[in-house]
C-alpha cells in the first residue's frame, strides 16, 4: 500500500457512538459467560464464550499473551496530607527489559505520570512503607526529572521490585471505567494463564478464558502457543489526528520464546491470535524475520510503518518464522526480546493471522483501526450489530471472533 493511500485515511471514518452504559463497569460474575459475536465470510452470528472451543477447527494453533499485569499505581502521601499518584509507564533503568527490571532488588527508574505533580517539590523524596514477608520495607520516589516525568524507587531490604509493586500498587484499571479498583478488579483484570509481571493494562480479549474452554480447546487438538507482550498505557491513548498516519504510535516490548518460534515456523494450518496484543505481536515478528532474510542480524524493532515500505516478492510466514528461530539456534538463545510500533491500519496486508478473538474497542482508537483492516472495513456492520444486541464494551466487556475477510 503506498504512503499516498494510507495519507488518505481519515479518523473521522473511524469513529462511532458509544453510550455510555454500554460500556461495562465490572466483570461478569463468570469469565466464560459472556456473548461472542463471531464474523466469518461476511456473516454475522450470536452466541456464549463458553461456545468457542466449537468454533476453532482441530488442528488450529491459539497464540496468547501471557503477560502479566502489575498494581501500577503506587499513591505516596507527603507530609501535608497532599497524595501524589506515581503511575508506571516504562522502565529506563538499569535496563529498558521489564523483566530484569521487575526482578531488581536494590533500584529502579521508570518514565511514569504523575498525578498531582504540582504538589511535588523539587527535592522532596516521597516515602512509603510496605510489607514485605513480614518485614517492613521504606520505599522511596524520588523525581529526577520533572518535565519528562522520570522517578528513581530505591527500598529497604533485598525485596524484588515486582513484589514491592504488588504489596503497595493498586490495579491500574482503565481510565474510561472511571471508577476506583477493588477486590474484584485483583484477579479478575487479570488472565487465568498471565506469567510475566510487567503489564500496565491487561490483554482483555483473555479475561473470558477459564480452565474448561481452554480443556476443551485442547480436547479438540486445537494447539496453543505463548508470547509476551507487556501492554502500556498507549493502548489507550487516543488518536488525536485526523490524518491518521500522524498518530505517535506507541512502542511495547515483545518477548517470545525459541519453542514458540518453533510451532509458528512449523504450523501450516489456521492461526488464531487471541487479542490484538498478540496479532500486533506476530504480525511484527513476521516483519523481524523479513529484516533478518534482507538484512542479517538486525535488532528486534519494527517502526510504526515499516510494514508499508514493501513492494517485493515477500517470504511466506513459515519462511519469515524459520529464518528467526535460524539466528536464535545460531546465536544459542532461549528467548528474544524486541519492541514494536507496528501501525496496524485499513490497507495492511496480514502476514500471520487467520482469526482474531477480541473485545469491543473504542471509537476512533488504534484497535479498531486493526479490526476494520482484518474485517476488510465491514467493523462497522458489525459494531452496529452489537451495539443493538446489547454487547457489553470494552475491558470488561463481551467478545468477538472475527475470520480474516
Amino acid at each position: 500500500m503506498s504512503s499516498n493511500t494510507l495519507d488518505q485515511l481519515k479518523l473521522s471514518d473511524y469513529e462511532y457512538t458509544l453510550p455510555e452504559e454500554k460500556i461495562a463497569k465490572f466483570p461478569l460474575e463468570k469469565r466464560d459467560a459472556s456473548k461472542l459475536l463471531q464474523y466469518k465470510n461476511g456473516l454475522i452470528n450470536h452466541l456464549a464464550f463458553s461456545q468457542l472451543p466449537d468454533l476453532i477447527p482441530s488442528g488450529s494453533l491459539m497464540v496468547f499473551n501471557n503477560t502479566k499485569v502489575i498494581p501500577a499505581r503506587l499513591i505516596f502521601q507527603r507530609e501535608t496530607g497532599a497524595k501524589v499518584e506515581i503511575f508506571l509507564l516504562k522502565p529506563l533503568l538499569p535496563t529498558t527489559v521489564i523483566n530484569e527490571v521487575m526482578i531488581n532488588t536494590v533500584s529502579v527508574t521508570w518514565e511514569t505520570m504523575i498525578g498531582n505533580q504540582k504538589k511535588w517539590k523539587d527535592g522532596e523524596v516521597l516515602s512509603g512503607e510496605v510489607i514485605y514477608q513480614g518485614t517492613r520495607i521504606q520505599l522511596k520516589a524520588h523525581l529526577e526529572d520533572r518535565a519528562r516525568r522520570i522517578v528513581k524507587f530505591t527500598w529497604t531490604g533485598n525485596a524484588p521490585f515486582v513484589s514491592i509493586v504488588e504489596a503497595s500498587g493498586e490495579v491500574p484499571l482503565p481510565p474510561y471505567l472511571n471508577r476506583k479498583a477493588t477486590e474484584v478488579d485483583k484477579p479478575r483484570y487479570q488472565t487465568v494463564y498471565s506469567k510475566k509481571e510487567g503489564a500496565v493494562a491487561a490483554p482483555t480479549a483473555g479475561l473470558h478464558f477459564t480452565e474448561e474452554v481452554l480443556g476443551k480447546l485442547s480436547r479438540n487438538e486445537v494447539k496453543e502457543a505463548f508470547l509476551t507482550l507487556h501492554v502500556g498505557a498507549g493502548t489507550f491513548q487516543p488518536i488525536k489526528a485526523e490524518k491518521i498516519t500522524d498518530h505517535a504510535m506507541h512502542s511495547e516490548q515483545v518477548v517470545v520464546s525459541k519453542s514458540t518460534i518453533t510451532s509458528l515456523a512449523n504450523h501450516n494450518d489456521k492461526l488464531i491470535a487471541v487479542g490484538t496484543t498478540s496479532m500486533r505481536s506476530l504480525e511484527s515478528l513476521y516483519w523481524y524475520g523479513v529484516k533478518l532474510i534482507n538484512e542479517g542480524h538486525v535488532p528486534f524493532l519494527i517502526p510504526k510503518l515499516y510494514p508499508y515500505e514493501f513492494h517485493m516478492p515477500l517470504p511466506s510466514r513459515q519462511e519469515s518464522f524459520a529464518a528467526i528461530l535460524k539466528m536464535m539456534i545460531l546465536e544459542n538463545l532461549d528467548e528474544i526480546t524486541g519492541s514494536t510500533e507496528i501501525f496496524i491500519m485499513p490497507g495492511y496486508d496480514f502476514k500471520v493471522c487467520d482469526g482474531l478473538v477480541t473485545n469491543f474497542h473504542q471509537p476512533g482508537s488504534t484497535l479498531i483501526l486493526l479490526v476494520a483492516a482484518f474485517t476488510n472495513g465491514n467493523w462497522k456492520e458489525i459494531y452496529k450489530q452489537a451495539l443493538e444486541m446489547e454487547y457489553r464494551f470494552l475491558s470488561y466487556g463481551d467478545s468477538s471472533l472475527l475470520w480474516k475477510s
